[in-house]
């Protein structure tokens, strides 16, 4: 039986100290024995953190916002289709060139010899005509007012776009927030367990405590340093993704957010933000728009089929006679009169006013789907405050302390941490959803400044 033991007991400390060998030295795995003079324990010095460099700049979330509306690739994209509706308005706005002609006829080329100034004065006729289109039922009139109504649509979906961006950037900042407030409760929960470490370390050199129960601490400390390099990588993800929103070349690569998780209480009518998302909202503003150029359109091809005018004038040099000449000509409409463009058009009326609808409905949803989450992530977090939070914390605290002088048990207090630990972790992304929750409104709405 004592030899079972003592392997099991040797089993043990393998596996302990292969376990710290794969986290690259995290925790001693040997310990100091007592010192001969005094007889006070060595304890154990904690584990490095990993060091990180001094941030070269603070963002803002305000600051963020900007930097994402200024730099944001995709946005500059959708922005330059507003000067190329532009540019499409210059062409709509184009009158027709004029035409002109010239001939000369007659000339005797395979008789150089008759090549003479009396010919070409009675013989060779010489032409020189102007001509130009005339557009009836005002198409150039028609066009400019479809381009410059499908502008008005671009402006507005860029602007749906800059909402978008916005709320990304917005979201993105608070999801960093986290993830710097999860990091900082991580280094705070290694450094306070170390020192439960060391005290366990030296209760075990003094014969107050198994070594099997000493193992389990350390154990337990492993789990601590892995949630630190947890937090570390969630926050270096949180802040690239963050800098691509806003630009890699606004922002330096060794930068840091400014702000912490906090709980603003804020009042809201959801009949008042209905108001306020119809009249603010793009692309609810873009589907009205897009209704208006739809009906532009049907003015157009109706303009299209009146067919256009062409006038000509020329003036002819024959026989040593000078003469002009008008000629008009106009396609007679008996059987393109641009019917099917027309039926077309009116059909896409119809379907702009569908997804007008469409959008107002899915305007209001957005509304109410953000409204209730904002209520609901509001009493998560005043649970929270009423007292679960600081209830943990003095189960964690009264347990170590118990612990610590005997009194409780390995069990009991490491269940107690675990509970904190659970419920900071749970309180600080219950903070985060509520800050969500109010940039879910904001997008909503389609504007920052709430009622």
């Amino acid at each position: 039986m004592t030899m079972e033991l003592e392997r099991n007991r040797i089993a043990m400390r393998v596996i302990f100290a292969t376990t710290l060998a794969l986290i690259g030295g995290a925790g001693a795995a040997a310990q100091a024995p007592p010192a001969a003079s005094s007889g006070a324990p060595q304890t154990q010095a904690p584990s490095p953190a990993q060091t990180t460099a001094t941030p070269e700049a603070h963002l803002s979330l305000d600051r963020a916002i900007e930097l994402a509306l200024q730099h944001n690739h995709s946005l500059l994209a959708a922005r330059a289709t507003i000067d190329e509706s532009r540019a499409a308005e210059i062409t709509a706005n184009l009158r027709p060139n004029p035409v002109l002609s010239w001939d000369a006829q007659f000339l005797p080329f395979f008789s150089p010899s008759s090549f003479s100034a009396n010919y070409i004065e009675n013989n060779a006729q010489f032409d020189v005509g102007l001509s130009y289109l005339i557009e009836r039922g005002k198409k150039r009139q028609h066009r400019l007012e479809a381009a410059r109504d499908q502008t008005a649509v671009t402006v507005a979906t860029t602007s749906d776009n800059e909402r978008t961006i916005t709320a990304d950037a917005a979201q993105q900042f608070i999801a960093a927030l986290l993830a710097n407030a999860n990091l900082q409760l991580a280094q705070q929960d290694l450094t306070s367990f170390q020192q439960t470490v060391d005290i366990s370390q030296a209760r075990f050199q003094s014969g107050a405590m198994s070594e099997g129960d000493l193992i389990k601490i350390k154990l337990q400390l492993l789990q601590f340093q892995m949630d630190l390099s947890s937090a570390q990588l969630a926050k270096v993800q949180a802040l690239a993704a963050l800098r691509a929103l806003v630009g890699f070349e606004s922002i330096p690569e060794n930068y840091d957010v400014d702000g912490e998780l906090t709980y603003q209480p804020v009042r809201l009518n959801v009949d008042d933000l209905k108001l306020l998302a119809m009249s603010n909202r793009p692309d609810y503003r873009a589907a009205r728009l897009g209704v208006t150029a739809a009906q532009s359109q049907v003015t157009l091809a109706q303009a299209i089929g009146k067919h256009d005018l062409t006038v000509a004038a020329d003036y002819s040099h024959l026989g040593g006679v000078n003469t002009g000449s008008a000629f008009f000509n106009i396609e007679l409409p008996i059987f393109d009169r641009n019917q099917g463009e027309i039926a077309r058009t009116r059909f896409a009326v119809t379907q702009a006013q569908e997804n007008q609808a469409a959008s107002s409905e899915g305007v209001l949803t957005d509304v109410i789907n953000a409204y209730q989450n904002f209520r609901t992530n509001d009493e998560v977090v005043n649970l929270y405050n009423s007292g679960y939070l600081q209830q943990a914390q003095e189960s964690r605290d009264i347990s170590e302390y118990a612990y610590q002088r005997g009194s409780a048990s390995l069990l009991d207090y490491l269940d107690a941490e675990r509970s904190y630990r659970s419920a900071e972790l749970a309180y600080r992304q219950a903070l985060a959803s509520y800050m969500l929750a109010i940039e879910q409104v904001r997008q909503a709405v389609g504007t920052r400044s709430l009622p």
